[in-house]
């Protein structure tokens, strides 16, 4: 049966001398046998157990619960449950820095945009990001459940047109005074704006909010702080109060 020294079991898993050492020092990979001289002499059941050391500590296990899953009677079911939590956790440490990577990417892409910089712009561009998500999930609310009236109107249209029939349409209408009334309160009072000038969150009135020119990010407001006008940051906004 093969015999390897210290230097060779680093060598074939790809490790220091001192790490192989450590192990032996840690209790969780004990040489098989001592050479006359003193030297440490490792099995291949040693080389098999170093390797499954080694690919544990890859996947990220601390060098304790790798020592007290091999003194384990079935390590094997017990690296099932592990690595399964393993992944889990890396699979969140992914998606936070991918959330990151997409905030960072957002701020530098603002940036261009901005002709004078300063410390307060960054902190715009912050809170716009973090409420993207938000953002995101009102428009999806506005899109539901106006995909359903738009067809609704549409179908009324063409039943008027081809039997000239119009009641249909009248009952549209009945349903979509009412929708338009509650879908801009409701998207207006779960949105804010951010004054360019003074860099203050501020709320504005249903009826100037409604009647004011507008992109899908910036809107035309008077800031209720400073009184600027112009195109105001649309972010979300639920508990901002009205100034």
């Amino acid at each position: 049966m093969s015999k390897y020294t210290t230097g060779e079991m680093a060598k074939f898993c790809g490790v220091s001398v001192r790490t192989v050492q450590y192990y032996d020092t840690r209790g969780i990979l004990t040489p098989s046998e001592l050479s006359e001289g003193g030297r440490r002499l490792y099995s291949e059941d040693d080389l098999k157990r170093m390797k499954i050391i080694c690919f544990l500590r890859d996947a990220g296990l601390s060098i304790n619960s790798i020592g007290e899953l091999l003194s384990e009677p079935d390590p094997g079911s017990v690296i099932s449950v592990l690595l399964e939590q393993q992944e889990q956790a890396l699979t969140g440490e992914i998606k936070e820095r991918q959330a990151k990577l997409e905030l960072l990417g957002g701020i530098r892409r603002a940036l261009k945009s901005i002709s004078n910089f300063s410390i307060e712009s960054i902190s715009d561009i912050a809170y716009q990001m973090e409420n993207k998500k938000e953002m995101k999930r009102l428009h999806a609310v506005l899109l539901l459940t106006g995909i359903p009236l738009s067809i609704f109107q549409w179908s009324s249209i063409i039943f008027w047109i081809t039997t000239g029939r119009w009641w249909l349409f009248v009952l549209y209408a009945l349903f979509a005074v009412p929708y338009g009334i509650w879908v801009t309160r409701y998207y207006f009072s779960r949105v804010a704006y951010i004054c360019p000038q003074c860099h203050e969150v501020f709320k504005p009135s249903i009826k100037e909010a409604f009647w004011a020119r507008h992109t899908p990010t910036l809107r035309k407001l008077t800031c209720t702080h400073c009184g600027y006008k112009g195109f105001c940051v649309e972010i979300y906004g639920k508990d901002v109060k009205n100034g």
